[in-house]
């Protein structure tokens, strides 16, 4: 099985991802996707949300306006890894951002996209959650 277009397609979403657009971030993903991330991960507790996201318009409204009120600066992501085996899609990252309390973020992911006819219609997010936490807690010195 060629598994280039639904690599394809999740390299392209994460171009819409920094856009922060909506009309861009919306037609990636599938009417009923979800969006897992473990328990009590720390962007969750700072957002008093969810670690399930669950729908397109609860999905795009995390990645366009609220992402942006947690890592309000200087983001980026390094790409280490885009593996596809069928429907699924693999992308380890790092990600660095300034958060909103001054502080600086540095984790790495692990990302697993569940495509479904070219729209991703799942997305395992894996974290070091105590890593993340220790940044979050860190304020500008």
């Amino acid at each position: 099985m060629d598994t280039t277009p639904n690599k394809q397609r999740v390299i392209e979403a994460w171009a819409a991802f920094a856009t922060r657009d909506p009309a861009q971030v919306g037609p990636v993903f599938a009417a009923d996707a979800e969006w897992l991330a473990p328990p009590g991960n720390a962007t969750a507790l700072a957002l008093d949300g969810t670690h399930h996201l669950i729908g397109r318009d609860r999905i795009v409204a995390f990645l366009t306006a609220e992402f942006g009120r947690v890592f309000v600066a200087d983001v980026s992501i390094d790409f280490r890894g885009c593996y596809a085996d069928g429907d699924t899609v693999v992308v380890e990252a790092r990600m660095q951002a300034t958060l909103a309390h001054g502080g600086h973020y540095d984790n790495d992911y692990c990302f697993i996209f569940e495509m479904d006819h070219g729209l991703i219609k799942r997305v395992r997010e894996y974290m070091d959650t105590q890593r993340g936490a220790a940044w979050f807690r860190t304020p500008v010195r």
